[in-house]
């Protein structure tokens, strides 16, 4: 059975390549708004829409989608807009503990066998300085990272330390993954 991966995610790709050396890539075509959703429920409804994108795009095969969201409070920090926004998000992620969630749902055509769950991690940051924070943004890092940072790059240096999954952060619960899809004989 053909694997696909719902993402235009780099580092979701190559995480998925610890579980699977080949696999196909189909870039779902989802707006990742921000609902009135809580964090969880927002990266399950995101991830759903994504698998149920791709799946509209082929007859047979097993969908893999996921979605991280950042959430300092219950409030959720996509992925900024804009230097001011990675700046506020930033400033709100120093010195305090935040959850990365990350949705996931797994889909098998044409049975259409569904399952999806959330991993969540707990990372909590150091305080950090407006020069770190401005240094951090000259990289140009924060712009396409849900809490505009990541924790595989340069935003390391900024996490005292997490509790969950490492992969989870960076965008996929690989461990958790690679156990639900053994269960479906994968």
């Amino acid at each position: 059975m053909k694997i696909y991966l719902a993402s235009k995610s780099p580092r979701r790709q190559e995480l998925l390549k610890k579980i699977y050396s080949r696999f196909e890539i189909i870039p779902p075509e989802v707006k990742e708004e921000v609902y009135s959703l809580n964090p969880m429920e927002l990266a399950l409804t995101l991830s759903r829409q994504k698998a149920e994108n791709v799946a509209a795009k082929i007859k047979e095969g097993v969908i893999i989608a996921a979605d991280t969201v950042v959430a300092v409070e219950g409030k959720v920090l996509g992925k900024p807009r804009d230097e001011e926004e990675a700046y506020f998000m930033l400033k709100t992620l120093s010195g305090r503990e935040h959850e990365v969630y990350t949705g996931v749902t797994l889909m098998e055509l044409p049975q259409k066998r569904e399952k999806s769950f959330v991993e969540v991690t707990k990372v909590w940051f150091y305080p950090l300085t407006d020069e770190e924070i401005k240094s951090y943004i000259d990289s140009r890092e924060p712009f396409d990272k849900a809490g505009a940072y990541g924790i595989q790059g340069k935003g390391a240096l900024f996490v005292a330390k997490i509790e969950g999954c490492y992969f989870n952060v960076v965008g996929l619960p690989v461990a958790r993954l690679y156990r639900e899809l053994r269960e479906w004989g994968y």
